[in-house]
């Protein structure tokens, strides 16, 4: 699966236009979660780890137009929790497509047929099905059997049936380059893209031994690439962060360019780390003190390399360097050369634990009569 022209075309000229305009801080892919529930409870995730009652909220479909409209990010990615659980979800994601966004619905696929009768083939949608690897290293990281086969079940139905189909895998320590490299000559023989990020270590996710640091990370994806050489897999990222991923360019993270909304607003600073929320994107854009978060500033951001603080750097650099990025598109990914210099971490803050608390301020928001039926559920 190519990224449609048209895509290439309107977000090139979105990221040029920001370019001309002189604006440093802009969004790239808005982040839309309409709700944290799920019908999955994978370790590494962080996601769910809520009371029902927070579980149980929902954006409403006119609350995620006003947020898309609010943003004004050329594509929505829709994660969550489990979107295709949104009972509003197909409103939703044709309502966002009349605005002519790009729409990736994310799902672990295990309602996809079921729902698909919601959705229409489009230039502007695709689903992004989460596949951690092949059969054994999915089932196993999503904690239980069964799910790939499915998985693979409804992307060949949304593929036969016209739709575009992505795998979106999250690699964890412990995953050998030839598995990586199995794997993704597994979805080239299925026809579709895949997008690949190094696992980040949410700070409630149960399972935290399996993420990987920013040296085995290039480390990985070096010998990756070393064994993707003449294979052409399609890769939904841009050359140069693949090209960061294997260690040989020196980013720093950009935070805003992927922001999120939620149940609880806006959240502080992206995607991966809440660290408070706010009410609309203008107020998140001017009172996040951006420099204080990042590998090299944060330590919670010392090992991360994950496409949603990095892929806004490498497509930025895209655009001010067109001549670099071509050069490491023709040659292919650099496996034997010298690695670019990492950010030094002696510098950074330490970590600020504040879930808890947060977890109290929104249970405090939500009516008693609410909570003591969750206190009643929990009982039984």
């Amino acid at each position: 699966m190519a990224v449609p022209l048209i895509q290439q075309i309107r977000v090139g000229a979105y990221v040029m236009k920001q370019r001309l305009l002189g604006n440093e801080h802009y969004p790239l892919v808005l982040m839309l979660e309409p709700l944290f529930r799920c019908n999955l409870a994978c370790p590494g995730c962080g996601k769910i780890d809520y009371p029902d009652a927070i579980l149980n909220k929902r954006l409403s479909a006119e609350e995620c137009f006003e947020a898309v409209d609010e943003c004004g990010a050329p594509m929505v990615a829709i994660p969550g929790g489990e979107p295709l659980l949104h009972k509003e979800i197909g409103e939703i994601v044709k309502g966002i497509i009349a605005r002519k966004k790009f729409v990736s619905l994310c799902t672990n696929a295990l309602l996809l047929e079921k729902k698909l009768h919601l959705f229409e083939p489009s230039d502007y949608l695709f689903f992004s099905v989460h596949l951690d690897g092949l059969k054994e290293e999915h089932d196993k990281a999503v904690d239980q059997e069964g799910v790939f086969d499915r998985a693979i079940k409804a992307i060949e139905t949304a593929r036969d049936k016209g739709f575009r189909v992505n795998a979106n895998a999250t690699i964890f320590d412990g995953t050998s380059a030839e598995q990586v490299a199995d794997f993704l000559d597994f979805t080239q023989s299925l026809g579709i893209a895949t997008t690949i990020s190094p696992g980040y270590a949410y700070e409630r996710a149960p399972d935290q031994e399996h993420f990987l640091s920013r040296q085995k990370t290039k480390k990985l994806f070096r010998e990756v690439f070393r064994r993707g050489k003449g294979r052409n897999w399609t890769l939904n990222h841009s050359t140069l962060y693949l090209d960061f991923l294997a260690g040989n360019q020196e980013y720093r993270c950009a935070p805003w360019g992927m922001p999120t909304r939620n149940v609880f607003g806006w959240q502080k600073p992206c995607y991966l780390l809440g660290e408070g929320y706010v009410s609309t994107y203008a107020e998140l854009m001017e009172t996040t003190d951006w420099e204080s978060y990042g590998t090299g500033n944060y330590e919670k951001c010392a090992n991360c390399m994950a496409h949603c603080g990095y892929e806004p750097t490498a497509v930025a650099d895209t655009t001010r360097n067109p001549l670099k990025a071509w050069k490491v598109w023709r040659r292919g990914i650099d496996t034997e050369g010298p690695m670019a210099p990492e950010i030094a971490l002696d510098g950074q803050r330490k970590a600020e634990y504040m879930f808890e608390a947060q977890v109290d301020e929104f249970m405090s928001d939500i009516p008693e009569s609410e909570r003591r039926r969750q206190r009643k559920s929990d009982a039984a």
